[in-house]
């Protein structure tokens, strides 16, 4: 049943996407912007069918480790509206925290910096995917398995938020109103993609912003600031379809073979958070935030 309300979903899905992306590329083209390029558009594709492939081939053993916590289960939960709403609830809050880590700890970067790699944004960059993501984020829906959420409906469930996640990659829509204080929105999608300093590693959340108010993580766009600029903080000079993957990995190694990196600054390299280096040469999102602050330009559009 579970496997066939997935099925149901990529078939209402479907036609939703091909319809806002080319409308999308109307509108963009009618206002003369360069939302999209050919290029970016054929990476984003790609490496959302290495996503899907890998997905695919591990599935079989997530659903099956998921299901082995599910037959010891700590509650019997019977579906029903308030079964469904729980959720979705406790879906999105354990996607925070993976998303979270994911930013926060260079091995799991690794793996996502790959869906922040565009310069562009728009409703294909949704489908950018972290590739290699499959083979752990089973990990993170453990605790609902064990509680009693079976795995079928946690996989449709993530499916399900996983649209609307994917429908915030846009520059089209503005502010919602109250829906920007309950909802994940285009615009603190946007505030999640840039690299401006004051935006780094903000607005996390999948469906709701709630996790990101409750948990420090939450930044509104600002018309103040800096005009937004999307990707990295330092660009790849070879965007390569196999380097795009693996680029970070390689810094890794780099870092660890590094002449007088001692045993504690090869696991700060691996699992400290992104930019941090035992010397100082580079800098974390905290510090060029507050590097940024120290400056004066924080709050200014210079």
């Amino acid at each position: 049943m579970g496997s066939l309300r997935e099925q149901w979903l990529l078939l209402i899905s479907t036609p939703i996407y091909l319809v806002v992306i080319g409308l999308e590329v109307l509108l963009s083209h009618f206002q003369e912007r360069r939302s999209y390029t050919l290029k970016d558009t054929f990476t984003n594709a790609y490496l959302m069918i290495m996503n899907a492939v890998i997905d695919l081939a591990f599935r079989g053993v997530y659903l099956w480790i998921l299901q082995w916590f599910y037959n010891h289960h700590l509650i019997s939960l019977t579906e029903s509206v308030l079964y469904w709403i729980g959720l979705l609830i406790a879906e999105d809050f354990m996607y925070y925290w993976l998303h979270r880590i994911d930013h926060f700890c260079r091995f799991f970067w690794a793996v996502h910096v790959t869906h922040h790699s565009s310069h562009q944004f728009n409703f294909t960059v949704g489908f950018r995917s972290s590739v290699f993501e499959p083979l752990y984020r089973f990990i993170f829906f453990i605790p609902l398995a064990w509680l009693g959420f079976s795995p079928l409906n946690i996989a449709f469930m993530y499916s399900a938020t996983q649209i609307w996640g994917i429908l915030v990659h846009t520059e089209k829509v503005g502010r919602l109103g109250w829906l920007e204080y309950v909802f994940v929105t285009p615009s603190h999608h946007r505030v999640h993609h840039a690299s401006n300093p004051r935006y780094l590693d903000k607005n996390l959340g999948m469906f709701l912003i709630l996790w990101d108010r409750l948990f420090g993580t939450f930044q509104p766009e600002d018309d103040r600031y800096q005009p937004l600029r999307y990707g990295l903080t330092k660009e790849l000079e070879n965007p390569g379809p196999v380097n795009i993957i693996f680029h970070e990995w390689k810094a890794i190694g780099k870092d660890l073979v590094a002449r007088g990196v001692s045993w504690k600054d090869k696991l700060g390299y691996v699992f400290g958070p992104p930019g941090w280096s035992h010397d100082g040469s580079r800098q974390t999102s905290g510090q060029l935030r507050r590097e940024e602050e120290s400056a004066g330009t924080y709050g200014s559009g210079t």
